[in-house]
């Protein structure tokens, strides 16, 4: 099978497409013809070896997490999946979704594909639904409550001014002067240009004593103070990325990633299906261009996420 392939750490450039086996399922696992994948952050740095030191991989190195496509062979105890299935998964890190066959787990991280939900747009789905789910669990907003959306745009930020708006509170969401249009018809009541103003500082402004919760996409360790000044006093911080236990102020801090509660995806695609959860696709690539779609993808804003399809 063909597959975009790391030999080493290095620059996203050195990434080609060769043959490689085509994997065997073994007990808990489900072989999957790919139909499209999606890009998340994690597949740059890991091919880069930015974060070898926390999360090291094994070469030659396939990266991609999110994928759909079509059940070939199941393997030993899996119940749930048969060949012929629609499936789409968040795959774990590693995973190998950027090939023409991935080894999927039989596990919540997984779900069929229902009917009304294109391949393209469910491989957009996993990572960044099921993330912005996990980080508004973490924050708990109660309705009435004000919430800044740091890194709005993105792949989870998309779909957590979305979900945040549905549990019932004010979402302030921060994007580049352009992406105002695009973040309030996701459902943000107010936008901030992070571009152009100090976002502490103008969250202050327009919510007196600042937000009850600050959820930030885009920054890790102690840049997280900035964001942290925006919640009121006793406020809450949540973020997938790692920072202090708390700061000035009583502002809590609470730090999580991509978790997969048993039905979460299938809920999420549901969603999707009824028209009330939008997924957003701000660029797509044949596989055949997917190591210039990671490249882009480190160089370039893009809302939402980038798609592959085979």
């Amino acid at each position: 099978m063909k597959a975009l392939v790391a030999r080493s750490y290095g620059p996203l450039e050195d990434l080609s497409i060769e043959d490689i086996p085509t994997p065997v399922p073994g007990p808990g696992q489900i072989l999957v013809r790919a139909e499209a994948a999606a890009l998340n952050p994690v597949d740059r740095v890991l091919v880069t070896g930015a974060i070898r030191h926390e999360l090291p991989i094994q070469h030659p190195f396939v990266p991609g997490v999110d994928i759909t496509g079509v059940v070939e062979a199941v393997g030993e105890g899996v119940t749930r999946f048969a060949v012929g299935d629609h499936v789409m998964a968040w795959n774990g890190v590693p995973s190998g979704a950027l090939a023409e066959y991935v080894l999927v787990k039989d596990a919540p991280s997984a779900a069929l594909r229902p009917e009304g939900l294109d391949a393209e747009h469910g491989a957009a789905l996993p990572t960044g639904g099921l993330t912005a789910s996990a980080l508004l669990d973490a924050a708990s907003p109660q309705p009435g409550e004000t919430v800044l959306v740091v890194g709005a745009s993105g792949g989870i930020g998309s779909y957590l001014v979305q979900l945040a708006k549905q549990a019932g509170v004010t979402v302030i969401a921060t994007g580049r002067a352009d992406d105002a249009e695009f973040l309030k018809s996701l459902g943000a009541d107010e936008t901030i240009d992070y571009k152009g103003t100090d976002i502490a500082e103008e969250t202050l402004r327009r919510a007196h004593g600042g937000v009850d919760v600050v959820i930030d996409l885009a920054n890790a360790g102690p840049g997280l103070a900035r964001s942290a000044a925006a919640a009121r006093p006793g406020g809450r911080l949540v973020s997938p990325l790692g920072g202090p236990p708390s700061f000035d102020r009583g502002v809590t801090a609470t730090y999580t990633g991509t978790t997969t509660p048993e039905g979460r995806l299938d809920e999420l695609a549901a969603q999707v299906v009824e028209g009330r959860l939008r997924v957003e696709i701000g660029a797509g690539y044949p596989f055949a261009e997917s190591r210039q779609a990671l490249i882009d993808f480190a160089a370039k804003h893009v809302r939402g996420k980038i798609t592959i399809t085979f």
